[in-house]
């Protein structure tokens, strides 16, 4: 398999965190305790490797504090590893934090421009796509309304509909399918399964292990910082569940 049938790879990543007690405040304590801050490293994520195939659906699965979701933030350029390398090939968009890029006192059609722009979009592409985003969205007759005045629920709406309208080759969706009612959430699986099916490759993070194992064909399971398993959906979850169900 060449490197271009790769949509992401992975190479001996590590990420640390350095966490800061004691930390002075103010200019005199900087001067008198400077000497007595006390620093930690915190290691997240030991020596990942993973590649992920073009047209792949994988989810990242693990406890609390596992370090899935910081993968994923790695993944789209959010934080940089400590050591090793990740490399994307093709556009990507993401889902990762409720709002995250949304400006509160921007209306919703404002935000669907702004929020458009930052993965790529020109205005005259926006153009073309915000009826279709409004639309999916559900949220006509409040679109002109500043999103500070939105519910979870209408955020992630919004955030999902602009997410899957800018023609990205790679999505990756940290938990947000999780706020919001179940009509719409079965909405937004319906539309996965569509970009799935279209060769779109996605990860997603998510403790939902029946929604994990009905989108996607691959599992890699996060313990600790490290993978623990990495197959089959199936074989990955039932895994899991002796270790932690």
């Amino acid at each position: 398999m060449s490197k271009n049938d790769n949509a992401i790879e992975v190479r001996n990543m590590s990420k640390d965190f350095k966490l800061i007690y004691d930390k002075p405040n103010t200019l005199k304590e900087r001067l008198v305790f400077w000497k007595n801050t006390k620093k930690e490293y915190r290691h997240v994520l030991k020596n990942i490797n993973l590649n992920i195939k073009k047209g792949e659906t994988v989810a990242l699965i693990g406890t609390n504090g596992s370090g899935k979701s910081t993968l994923l933030k790695l993944m789209t350029k959010i934080i940089y590893p400590t050591k090793g390398t990740i490399k994307t090939n093709g556009k990507l968009t993401s889902l990762l934090e409720l709002g995250a890029g949304f400006h509160p006192d921007f209306t919703g059609r404002e935000n669907i421009y702004f929020n458009a722009s930052i993965f790529g979009l020109t205005a005259a592409e926006i153009d073309k796509r915000v009826v279709d985003i409004i639309k999916f969205s559900e949220l006509e007759d409040f679109i002109d309304a500043p999103v500070r005045t939105y519910s979870s629920g209408m955020y992630m709406r919004l955030a999902f509909s602009v997410a899957i309208n800018v023609d990205a080759e790679i999505l990756l969706i940290d938990e947000i399918l999780a706020v919001g009612d179940q009509h719409f959430q079965d909405k937004c699986f319906e539309k996965l399964h569509e970009l799935k099916n279209s060769g779109r490759t996605i990860v997603i993070v998510s403790h939902s292990l029946d929604s994990v194992k009905k989108l996607c064909n691959r599992a890699v399971w996060i313990y600790d910082g490290e993978v623990k398993l990495d197959g089959k959906t199936g074989e990955v979850i039932d895994e899991y569940l002796k270790v932690c169900g």
